[in-house]
């Protein structure tokens, strides 16, 4: 159901890839709830995802944006404003990537170029977007930037690997970013830190399944899901939000407060 909560905002979303992806739903919440967007996702993920699908269902396009690489997001934020009829109102960094997690490394035994590069693309091009929209002054005042993170910044997920120091570096960039683009326009900056999610990249965890099951049980409301998420970024898109900056927000049915539940003994 709309609520045009977002009724006249612009917006763009980084990271959709297929149905699975968290970016996705938010994509057609914002446009359900009154938004115009752009997509972009990296030009090597455009190729296996369906991304396109999803530009035509909302009726808008895709720039592709290789968020490592400072020149092709100035690209995608004049691109997007010219397509848009002006300065975009939301942000949504939903990126993350682990070359050693995809390759089973151990955490004892990782690959440090590989390392460098989860930072990068995971972490550090939050902060590259947030430069160049702050350079560019392409977010309207009292705009709003999201972040998807993972409570691994906070506690010991051995499986997770450097994702863990990637979200934690994350979350200290929307701190330090937030005051900055605060002062200067009152746009807020924010990290989401979701349940353990269907996706296509977080079932590449090991162990995925197993502890999807374990934080369902521990969370008094259960897992939240990728739809569930969605509505939570349109709120914190929204003007009913405004107030809010720098924190990490956890959307996680509970699980990040809890010390044991029953339930999770009992199974």
């Amino acid at each position: 159901m709309s609520n045009n909560l977002l009724n006249g905002k612009k917006g763009i979303i980084f990271g959709a890839l297929d149905d699975k992806s968290i970016a996705w739903a938010v994509a057609e919440k914002c446009v359900e709830q009154g938004a115009e967007i752009v997509l972009t996702n990296a030009p090597v993920a455009l190729r296996f995802g369906a991304i396109n699908q999803l530009a035509e269902k909302l009726n808008t396009i895709v720039i592709p944006c290789d968020a490592t690489d400072m020149e092709q997001i100035e690209t995608l934020f004049t691109q997007s404003m010219e397509h848009l009829g002006g300065k975009v109102d939301f942000v949504l960094h939903a990126i993350g990537m682990s070359i050693n997690v995809r390759k089973k490394r151990s955490y004892t035994d990782l690959n440090h170029e590989w390392m460098k590069k989860t930072f990068d693309i995971s972490a550090i091009s939050f902060h590259r977007v947030m430069q160049v929209a702050y350079k560019m002054d392409a977010i309207n005042d009292w705009g709003s930037i999201v972040a998807l993170t993972y409570m691994a910044a906070q506690r010991t997920f051995p499986d997770y690997s450097e994702m863990a120091e990637s979200k934690a570096l994350l979350e200290s960039f929307a701190r330090s970013f937030g005051y900055h683009y605060g002062v200067r326009n009152k746009v807020r900056v924010n990290t989401i830190s979701q349940s353990p999610t269907v996706t296509t990249a977080g079932s590449g965890v090991k162990g995925f399944d197993s502890f999807f099951d374990y934080a369902d049980q521990m969370s008094p409301l259960g897992n939240a899901s990728a739809a569930s998420c969605a509505d939570y970024c349109v709120a914190m898109f929204s003007d009913l939000t405004k107030m809010i900056t720098m924190q990490n927000l956890f959307h996680d049915g509970g699980f990040s407060m809890m010390g044991i539940n029953a339930a999770a003994l009992q199974s």
